[in-house]
């Protein structure tokens, strides 16, 4: 079971310190690779303090893996918002890749990144990992029936099928960018799935 939330700010703070010190571990180590030793290293706390705030290393992988998500889904807010078109969908279409250049191709998405080394070892991180993309498609899905409500899609189409096959566009887009170093997979993946809803008949 998880700690409860501080009731302080400097508890609060301390918390948020020693999650990104994790997530700047794994991101440079792996999972595997952070030990909590490395942890209280990085972030300058010490071992009752860690135990004061989480209650085991999965305990704190978890909270990692909500952080994560939270930032993905978060940071997209602003274009979740402006889905209800196609020239809105596009546009984040375009931002995502853009972003992978600006990455040059590396990291992959945080989401998935976690996914591969938690999701069969912690089930806690994995439900965090879960609500993330669940979050993220029906932000899509969301956007998806605002545009059909617009007449800007078929009336018959699936909405929530749809932004399933959007969100698994992203992912595996995000992954072969990272292995090929290449935005344009991407980009590839992000182009069909759009062109796809734009001619999308009723999903079985």
């Amino acid at each position: 079971m998880a700690r409860a939330q501080p009731a302080t700010m400097k508890g609060r703070d301390t918390r948020e310190r020693i999650i990104r010190a994790t997530a700047e571990l794994v991101t440079q180590r792996g999972v595997a690779g952070t030990s909590l030793d490395d942890v209280r290293a990085r972030a300058r706390v010490s071992k009752s303090q860690l135990y004061h705030y989480f209650v085991d290393r999965d305990d704190l992988m978890r909270a990692v893996a909500k952080a994560a998500s939270d930032e993905v889904v978060g940071g997209q807010t602003e274009l979740f918002a402006k889905l209800d078109t196609i020239q809105g969908l596009r546009a984040w279409a375009d931002t995502l890749v853009t972003l992978q250049h600006a990455r040059r191709s590396r990291g992959g998405c945080p989401i998935g990144s976690l996914a591969g080394q938690l999701a069969e070892h912690n089930e806690n991180a994995r439900g965090e990992l879960v609500d993330g993309l669940d979050r993220w498609e029906a932000a899509i899905r969301d956007g998806l029936d605002r545009m059909a409500a617009r007449g800007e899609l078929r009336g018959d189409a699936d909405c929530a099928a749809l932004a399933q096959r959007v969100l698994a566009a992203v992912q595996g887009g995000l992954l072969l960018t990272q292995i090929r170093r290449d935005p344009d997979q991407l980009r590839s993946a992000l182009n069909g799935v759009i062109e796809a809803i734009l001619a999308a008949p009723a999903m079985p």
